[in-house]
């Protein structure tokens, strides 16, 4: 894991209102590297993931990237700089097929005769030759609509589109083995060591402490908006975690 980290979030507040969601949380995420979220709902995981990601903007603090100071308007801005993530929601069309939601939004075309028509063909390609390469994923059929598609299919499907821009570099992946099965569960870990393996910081947020264990080199612990600790995985167990997410200490 490189020493240098890849992205580096300092002093990261929001406040909405008279509601202060993060107060001075620092972040620290490497290529190459797993990097869990973890903490109960309202901890602040998911405003901290919007910041990174361009949805929000902080109200004070700062973000690095490989470095550099860098701002985000939106999350497309975020994208462009090599930032993506892939949400609960997944955010897919079930009624079209895996290319079409591939490429959703950023078809492929071609010219025939004068005129642009979608390349179907291509797509279809490029949408299989990704879902291998970068993923080591085969679907039976890429014509049936992604709603027939088992839960771990559509997880591929929707981390394919992210991973096909050759830019990114953090990839967030938010409860990504929520409502799946064990042996679904197992193949979305699998892939996201396979990110890692290919270099990708892969920020994963969840609440499944067995699947942090499993994969992840280091554990970001929220609470109450502020960061209470970070373990290297190795290092730590779920019970340390465990009681560094309710505040055992604290209680104690």
């Amino acid at each position: 894991m490189a020493e240098t980290a890849l992205v580096r979030m300092t002093g990261i507040t929001k406040r909405f209102g008279g509601v202060t969601a993060l107060q001075e949380v620092d972040l620290t995420a490497h290529a190459g590297e797993v990097l869990a979220i973890v903490g109960d709902n309202g901890a602040g995981k998911s405003t901290l993931i919007k910041i990174l990601t361009g949805v929000y903007q902080p109200t004070e603090g700062a973000i690095h990237l490989d470095g550099e100071k860098i701002e985000f308007a939106s999350h497309a801005e975020a994208i462009d700089a090599g930032i993506d993530a892939v949400y609960q929601t997944l955010a897919l069309a079930d009624h079209l097929d895996p290319a079409a939601n591939m490429f959703l939004g950023n078809e492929l075309t071609k010219t025939v005769l004068g005129l642009e028509l979608l390349d179907n063909k291509r797509m279809r390609a490029e949408t299989e030759r990704v879902l291998m390469e970068r993923l080591g994923v085969t679907l039976k059929s890429l014509d049936a609509p992604t709603e027939s598609l088992s839960g771990g299919q559509r997880q591929a499907v929707a981390i394919a589109r992210a991973v096909y821009s050759d830019g990114l570099r953090v990839l967030v992946m938010d409860e990504p083995t929520a409502a799946l099965g064990p042996q679904e569960t197992a193949r979305t870990l699998k892939l996201i060591q396979t990110l890692k393996a290919q270099g990708l910081a892969v920020i994963l947020i969840s609440h499944s402490l067995d699947d942090v264990f499993e994969v992840s080199d280091r554990v970001h612990v929220q609470r109450r908006g502020q960061c209470v600790g970070v373990v290297r995985t190795r290092d730590s167990n779920t019970q340390e975690v465990l009681g560094m997410i309710v505040g055992a200490e604290e209680a104690a």
